[in-house]
């Protein structure tokens, strides 16, 4: 299968990405990370992007591209999504209302109506 990894900074990100390269490491799919500037984050592109090829490198995994987006972050991942020829979009988001019921944020609910392809949504 052909991925798609979309980070943003946040710990729902990280956590993405922790999962999604395990994954990469037992079924061997096929990914792509790109990494969006979400300036409310609690890291910066820089440190996201960095977070990514460091963790990749601990695994063995270095030669999967990592590279930075610019620009709004959901269209950013929906344009590049739709440009290239993934059958996943992975992306992290989403909370829990006190009332137990998902809450997405303004970029994943984007994500979601608008991508090209499956969207997995890790939380």
């Amino acid at each position: 299968m052909n991925v798609l990894l979309g980070l943003g900074g946040s710990d729902e990100s990280v956590k993405t990405l922790h999962q999604t390269i395990e994954r990469t490491r037992d079924v061997g799919d096929e990914l792509t990370i790109v990494v969006v500037d979400k300036p409310e984050s609690k890291r910066s592109q820089d440190e996201t992007y960095q977070l990514a090829v460091d963790r990749l490198e601990e695994v063995g995994l270095d030669d999967i591209p990592v590279e930075k987006l610019e620009g709004d972050p959901g269209s950013a991942l929906v344009n590049y999504a739709e440009q290239g020829e993934f059958d996943q979009l992975v992306i992290g988001g989403g909370t829990l209302s006190p009332m137990g019921k998902i809450q997405l944020g303004p970029i994943t609910e984007f994500v979601l109506l608008n991508a090209p392809t499956t969207v997995k949504l890790v939380r």
